[in-house]
C-alpha cells in the first residue's frame, strides 16, 4: 500500500500544481503562480512555511513506509488502508474540480494589488474553501493508507497551515476586497464543511474591513 500511496500523492501533486497551472496558462496566458508572500515572521509567512512543510512531509510519509517505517498499530488495518485509497482518490478528483470552479480567479498565492472576482458558484456554493477541503480529504486518505508517525504529523501540520491561512490571511483579505458581498456569502456557506463555520448574521450591512498591508488571498491550489 505504501507504493500506491506514493503514486497517489504524485498524481495529486501533478493535478493540483502541474495540470491546473497548465490549464490556467493556456486559458489566460498567466501561470496563476504568485508565490509565498509576507515578511519573515508574519502570519502570511508562517502559513506559507507550514504549507510547504506539509507538502514535504506528505511525500515523506509513503517514502518512509517504503523504507520500512512501521505504521501506528491502532491504525494498522487493511480495511482502513483500502478506505484510505478510496478517500484519497476522491480527494484528487475533488481538488481538480474545486480548482476549475475558480475559473480565471484561480491563483497559487495572491498579489495584494490584484483584484479577482469573488467565486461563489460550483464547488464554492458548498463550502468557502473547497480546494483546501479537497486537500484535507486527500491527506486523510493518504494517512489511512500509510498510517505511520510521519503521516500523522504531516496531517496535523496541514490542518494547522490551512486553518492559519484561511482564518488569519485569506478571510481578512476577502473582507477587505469584497466587503458586504463576502459577508453575505460567509453567512450562508460553511468554511471547510457544509454548514460548519458559517458566519453569524448581524442583521445589517457591514463596512469592508481595512486592507492589511501585505495580506494575501492565497488560494494555495
Amino acid at each position: 500500500m505504501a507504493a500506491a500511496a506514493f503514486a497517489l500523492y504524485a498524481a495529486w501533486f501533478m493535478v493540483a500544481f502541474g495540470l491546473r497551472t497548465l490549464i490556467h496558462r493556456r486559458r489566460t496566458g498567466d501561470s496563476g503562480f504568485r508565490g509565498l508572500r509576507g515578511r519573515a515572521g508574519s502570519v502570511e509567512w508562517f502559513a506559507g512555511i507550514l504549507f510547504g512543510l506539509a507538502l514535504i512531509v506528505g511525500v515523506a510519509a509513503p517514502a518512509t513506509a517504503l523504507l520500512g517505517l512501521d505504521p501506528v498499530s491502532m491504525f494498522d488495518r487493511s480495511w482502513l488502508n483500502w478506505i484510505g485509497l478510496a478517500v484519497g482518490s476522491a480527494g484528487v478528483v475533488a481538488t481538480l474540480e474545486a480548482q476549475l470552479s475558480m475559473g480565471a480567479s484561480w491563483r497559487i498565492g495572491v498579489d495584494p494589488s490584484e483584484r479577482t472576482d469573488l467565486v461563489t458558484g460550483g464547488a464554492f456554493a458548498l463550502v468557502r474553501n473547497p480546494i483546501f477541503s479537497a486537500m484535507l480529504i486527500t491527506a486523510i486518505g493518504l494517512t489511512l493508507m500509510v498510517p505511520n508517525p510521519v503521516a500523522l504529523v504531516g496531517l496535523a501540520v496541514l490542518v494547522a497551515a490551512l486553518e492559519l491561512q484561511v482564518r488569519c490571511v485569506e478571510e481578512p483579505h476577502l473582507v477587505a476586497t469584497h466587503g458586504d458581498a463576502y459577508y453575505a456569502y460567509a453567512e450562508r456557506v460553511g468554511r471547510f464543511v457544509p454548514g460548519v463555520g458559517v458566519r453569524a448574521s448581524t442583521g445589517g450591512p457591514q463596512a469592508p474591513a481595512p486592507a492589511r498591508k501585505g495580506s494575501d488571498r492565497a488560494t494555495a491550489t
